[in-house]
């Protein structure tokens, strides 16, 4: 690069800096979007190496599900709730891609992928999805397709109403905020197929559970959940 170019591209970054999502520090390149001092702080879980891990026991007895998964433990003012919440509220759909690649990474290197057809997002309802201009765990699921080579289906099951949030409720008030929330519309997309169910974080499962409940009428479908972060009540 010429000098002139060079300078250019400083003032460039001194005008509009790029910033790490997870701890708001300076950038020399915005490519990564977060600092290596904050992916080396994200708290992994290791769940996917785990049979009987938190998450697989949350749908013990509720879901059949061939595997479930969480890829970092969510805590209050961490790194990990600055990183969604850019995601979700800071228009930050490019975060939600590389979030989906650090979880798509381990499990195709412990296997998930070998025999999985799709991936498939926690539909946002429409109205939602207007607003926000995109749904983050689609972001999630672009970023985890593109590590595990796997499809991922938008068309497959929506969101039939808009619901108040999750938060401060208990785990049945969650289901029943929930329960028939959801419609399959492609069953014939995933007949005879396993199928990985996305979301941003987990906590009750309620929701995961109620989506998961719907995608299992499609004949011979198999399910398996992940979500990037898992946390307690």
């Amino acid at each position: 690069m010429s000098y002139t170019g060079t300078c250019f591209k400083n003032i460039i970054h001194l005008l509009y800096p790029e910033i790490c999502a997870g701890c708001g520090s300076d950038l020399l390149s915005g490519k990564n979007m977060i600092c290596d001092n904050c992916i080396n702080s994200i708290p992994l879980t290791g769940f996917y190496l785990h049979r009987l891990n938190p998450v697989e026991k949350i749908f013990r007895g509720r879901l059949p599900v061939v595997s479930a998964s969480a890829h970092a433990y969510f805590t209050k003012d961490s790194v990990v709730q600055n990183l969604l919440h850019a995601l979700k509220y800071g228009g930050n759909k490019e975060i939600g891609v590389r979030l989906g690649r650090m979880m798509g990474r381990p499990l195709k290197w412990c296997g998930w992928n070998n025999d999985l057809s799709a991936v498939i997002p926690l539909p946002l309802h429409f109205s939602r999805q207007k607003k926000r201009g995109y749904n983050q765990s689609e972001m999630i699921c672009n970023g985890i397709g593109d590590e595990m080579n796997v499809p991922v289906l938008t068309d497959v099951v929506q969101r039939k109403n808009i619901t108040a949030t999750q938060t401060h409720k208990s785990r049945t008030e969650r289901w029943n905020n929930m329960k028939c929330k959801f419609e399959l519309k492609n069953a014939p997309a995933i007949m005879n197929k396993h199928v990985l169910l996305v979301d941003d974080v987990v906590t009750t499962g309620a929701t995961l559970e109620a989506c998961g409940s719907e995608l299992l009428k499609a004949e011979g479908v198999q399910l398996s959940i992940a979500a990037f972060a898992y946390t307690l009540l």
